[in-house]
């Protein structure tokens, strides 16, 4: 078994991976609860947890640990106070990586984070699939994938589900070698409007 780097966000049918307040949207779904949105099924695989500080930080005043059954890797300038010892921390993305690739055993990693801490790892080609999850209802305001994400990323659709409550979960490769979408460019158009 190969060790591969999951990112897998929630996103509004408008396209937010935040709240306009920065939480996760999931948590205003009404089928929000632990395990919901596929993510129990989704973490079977993983052996470890890799993050940002930002997201890491939250989970310090807990009632109880998020990933009791995860190594965690966090992305970060410092060691917040409290950190548990069994935490890796490191302030360089390819140092972190390093510690995170030489301690697998095989298992998946979740990339757990907002669109910045997704981007560093696959700016570095660290990152092998793009798991989202579009929930039902529109925000209108937030953080957008897209506003850290590089959109010149290569995908290749590899699956979908419905998820209970009305939400859907798309399952993308992440292909440096896919050409991207030439939408982008100020010189394209579409072939029925080429002159």
């Amino acid at each position: 078994m190969t060790m591969q780097i999951l990112a897998r966000l929630c996103t509004s049918a408008d396209g937010y991976v935040t709240t306009p307040n920065g939480w996760p949207p999931q948590v205003v779904d009404p089928v929000h609860a632990p395990g919901s949105h596929g993510i129990a099924e989704f973490l079977g695989s993983c052996e470890a947890a890799l993050m940002g500080r930002t997201t890491f930080e939250p989970a310090l005043t807990n009632d109880r640990w998020p990933w009791p059954d995860l190594q965690v890797f966090v992305l970060g300038s410092h060691r917040p106070a409290g950190t548990p010892d069994h935490v890796t921390v490191d302030s360089d993305p390819v140092r972190l990586l390093e510690q995170l690739r030489a301690a697998n055993r095989g298992g998946d990693v979740h990339l757990i984070g907002g669109p910045h801490t997704v981007e560093t790892f696959r700016a570095l080609g660290a990152l092998d699939k793009l798991e989202l999850v579009v929930l039902p209802f529109l925000l209108g305001g937030g953080m957008r994938l897209t506003d850290s994400l590089d959109p010149n990323i290569g995908l290749t659709f590899e699956s979908s589900r419905a998820l209970p409550g009305g939400s859907v979960e798309i399952v993308y490769a992440v292909d440096p070698h896919r050409e991207f979408s030439r939408a982008n460019d100020p010189n394209w158009a579409p072939a029925s409007q080429r002159g």
